[in-house]
């Protein structure tokens, strides 16, 4: 059964990303036809074709190797001229891209070219794709947390402790010299759901952890619901020493990575855990949040890149908030599938890497480098300044912008792309992130 689950958590993934995929080239794609440019292929993944069917003057299909996709669309470039590049393996490739990007441009098609386009629909064009992935986690992880909620204390009481313990001390027994608990003292019982403390009402038990710690010595008047009767109740907080948690329950690490510990009110219980839905706004927050964490990670990407090395080679332990392959994400799902825990439990944290990779997806295309989109976006903005230049001083229109001279350093990208994804390959094979302990 585990082994099933295992499976069932991989293929979720890899339909996730196969969706994402392909919905990235269709924002790409739709845009493209509306704006009248002849668009040749359609098609997910890359190697062999699996299947394909052409409608209209459009070939759509399936390649074996589900690591990307794209469209064809006729003349990304400006056609060739007699200008001939200089050097030997750079001409070479320059003069096989114009090569390849005139075959595109079918005959009696010569004005339905991307190139061609004003700029602003070029642009339109190359977001399309990326803009397309940061929707799609827009609305995976609303479904996330408006949906299904974020794992957060609730206002059910699960416990309250008999006496009142040191702050990250061993001991789990209360003895003659404990003074008891506020909590116990005021009679609150576990499966207590607290409806207000102090006149306000709370929906979450964070909500009344922050009303309790800020009352240290105050008595705060606080009514509970038991048995489907409101009960009143009266609890004055002590001042304690307490590690400083989240909504999720989890310690807050300061800029060293240690526990914060303060002096704060205290009453001694503790909260069920469940999924608590959050506003519909949380979702956009939840991707802007994820969408700087990588931005942040894309910036140190090559610090990052020597680490997993280092660590690969040597068997020392990932971080685990690196970046990951598609072999690691698809071995990651699978753990957590097959995971003890409640099914809901397993598809939040399911659709949250789902959420996540269409994050990376966005910001990754936006880099500003060929062959990715930002790199596209770039050269038509670059054109557009040239063309706006010399309208404003009385110019005549400058030549497209020929982004085949950009070929050599295109070919390093993605050589450094393919190194890359090869590292990372190869990282999450023999030395995997471990982020349930397994």
């Amino acid at each position: 059964m585990e082994i099933l689950l295992y499976v069932v958590g991989i293929l979720f993934m890899l339909v996730g990303l196969g969706l994402s995929i392909g919905l990235h080239e269709i924002g790409h794609l739709v845009p493209a036809k509306l704006f009248g440019v002849r668009v040749g292929q359609y098609m997910i993944g890359f190697g062999p074709r699996l299947w394909s069917k052409r409608i209209g003057e459009t070939e759509y299909g399936f390649k074996a190797l589900p690591l990307g996709g794209f469209i064809s669309m006729s003349g990304m470039y400006p056609a060739s001229t007699s200008d001939k590049p200089a050097g030997g393996l750079f001409r070479t490739l320059i003069q096989d891209a114009r090569s390849a990007n005139d075959e595109t441009i079918a005959a009696g098609a010569e004005d339905r070219v991307f190139y061609k386009l004003p700029v602003y629909k070029r642009v339109i064009v190359m977001l399309g794709g990326p803009v397309m992935n940061l929707l799609l986690a827009i609305v995976i992880f609303t479904v996330l947390v408006s949906g299904i909620g974020l794992q957060q204390g609730t206002t059910t009481i699960a416990s309250v402790s008999e006496c009142v313990l040191p702050a990250g001390t061993s001991q789990t027994e209360c003895s003659a010299d404990d003074p008891a608990t506020p909590a116990a003292e005021a009679g609150v019982q576990p499966g207590d759901v607290i409806v207000s403390i102090d006149g306000i009402e709370v929906a979450t038990f964070a909500e009344a952890t922050e009303i309790v710690q800020a009352s240290a010595g105050e008595s705060l008047d606080v009514v509970v619901e038991r048995d489907g009767e409101l009960v009143p109740l009266e609890v004055t907080p002590i001042a304690a020493e307490r590690t400083m948690t989240d909504a999720s329950g989890q310690p807050i690490l300061d800029e060293n990575g240690e526990e914060i510990v303060a002096e704060v009110g205290y009453v001694g219980m503790g909260s069920q855990m469940g999924f608590v839905q959050q506003p519909l706004t949380a979702g956009f927050d939840m991707t802007m949040q994820a969408a700087g964490r990588v931005t942040t990670m894309i910036a140190t990407l090559p610090v990052r890149l020597w680490d997993i090395a280092v660590s690969t080679f040597t068997g020392g332990e990932r971080d685990p908030n690196g970046p990951l392959s598609v072999v690691g994400v698809g071995r990651l799902a699978g753990e957590v599938a097959a995971t003890d825990a409640p099914v809901l439990n397993r598809f939040a944290v399911l659709l949250n890497l789902l959420g996540s990779l269409n994050v990376a997806l966005f910001v990754f295309n936006m880099i500003p480098l060929l062959p990715l989109d930002g790199g596209h976006i770039v050269v038509a903005l670059w054109d557009g300044i040239r063309r706006t230049w010399a309208k404003l001083f009385r110019q005549p229109p400058p030549a497209p912008v020929d982004a085949t001279r950009l070929v050599p350093l295109t070919v390093v990208v993605a050589t450094l792309l393919i190194a890359m994804g090869a590292l990372l390959l190869i990282a999450d094979v023999f030395n995997p992130i471990d982020l349930l302990g397994g």
